[in-house]
């Protein structure tokens, strides 16, 4: 994502809708980069929430400093550069954002929330809507690095900036900024051991069939109450996790089906099923709504987000959705 040219017609534009005071073409400029901005403040604080706080946070900086833009990068850029910071400086004031260690990657982040699909860049050459790049896996594993070196890495290695953009984004020097990136990259290799770490090259975007197949199956046993027919779909070494009340842990298939039983899942009152498919974050998931004895309507419970390694079910994160307009779905059936 370089700079076209240093003084394109959006860069003149903006110049002259902030010369003239004219709000109107400034938000017409700088919404159509919303979506783009929103997920990258995505990749710097893990939380769907706190991403759209912060994108709003850097439409009213860019309000605030609009008359610092000279046009000598593009418009895009210097919006990136103030989303940046502002992403920095909401995470030097939380203490409850950085995940503390731990033998399982992500097990501490009780903050990690889904990104609906339908928020993401509509163009789908964007790399930074490429799979690989916004899976809660990928999400988890940045969020180990300390925040300026993640603001460089996702600078550098995510968006493709050269490190010299990058640099004066961060007010850092080339050296600082190529140092930083050694170390992110390493750690990215820690938490990440079986994926590729090239993050420019062409990436998926689509579901597999064996992908919609499985999460077909996982939401027919849930419905039947089938619990052979859920144990047979996990792998033995499961990770998982129930967000925000419960990190991730690993068990078998047959502990995961027991457990739920013991927490009261599909017992009476917790028996009655609808579920719906849908994607967060690339990934395939099933939003899970539930019909209490006396209620006429099945209400939105539970997002399950599943990793399918080679048509098992091998990660299922489960975000609590009671009372959370998340994702666009429907709140009740």
């Amino acid at each position: 994502m370089t700079d076209a040219r240093l003084l394109g017609a959006d860069e003149a534009t903006f110049i002259a809708a902030v010369r003239s005071d004219d709000t109107a073409r400034f938000v017409l400029l700088t919404e159509r980069h919303r979506r783009e901005l929103q997920v990258h403040c995505y990749r710097m604080l893990a939380n769907y929430e706190d991403a759209q706080d912060m994108t709003q946070e850097t439409f009213l900086r860019a309000w605030n400093k609009r008359e610092s833009f000279k046009g000598h990068a593009a418009l895009r850029t210097w919006l990136y550069r103030i989303a940046t910071n502002a992403c920095l400086d909401f995470l030097e004031k939380r203490n409850d954002r950085t995940p503390t260690p731990s033998e399982l990657p992500g097990s501490e982040m009780l903050y990690l929330q889904p990104y609906p699909d339908r928020m993401l860049p509509e163009d789908p050459q964007e790399s930074l809507v490429a799979r690989e790049t916004i899976e809660l896996a990928f999400i988890v594993a940045v969020q180990h690095l300390p925040p300026r070196q993640r603001a460089v890495f996702i600078l550098r290695d995510v968006l493709g900036w050269p490190a010299s953009k990058a640099a004066d984004a961060l007010e850092l020097t080339v050296a600082s900024v190529t140092s930083a990136l050694q170390r992110a990259r390493v750690t990215m290799r820690e938490q990440l051991p079986d994926r590729r770490l090239d993050w420019r090259r062409p990436a998926t975007h689509e579901l597999s069939d064996d992908e919609r197949g499985v999460v077909k199956s996982y939401i027919d046993a849930h419905e039947r109450n089938d619990l052979d027919g859920l144990m047979s779909l996990l792998r033995d070494d499961l990770r998982f996790a129930m967000l925000p009340e419960l990190g991730a842990v690993i068990m078998t298939a047959e502990d995961a089906v027991d457990g739920w039983v013991a927490g009261g899942l599909f017992q009476r009152g917790h028996d009655d099923w609808r579920c719906v498919t849908t994607t967060v974050n690339r990934m395939p998931a099933a939003a899970l709504y539930l019909r209490t004895p006396g209620d006429p309507e099945y209400r939105l419970y539970t997002i399950a987000v599943l990793r399918i390694v080679d048509g098992k079910i091998a990660e299922l994160t489960g975000f609590d959705a009671t009372d959370k307009p998340w994702l666009g779905l429907p709140p009740t059936l």
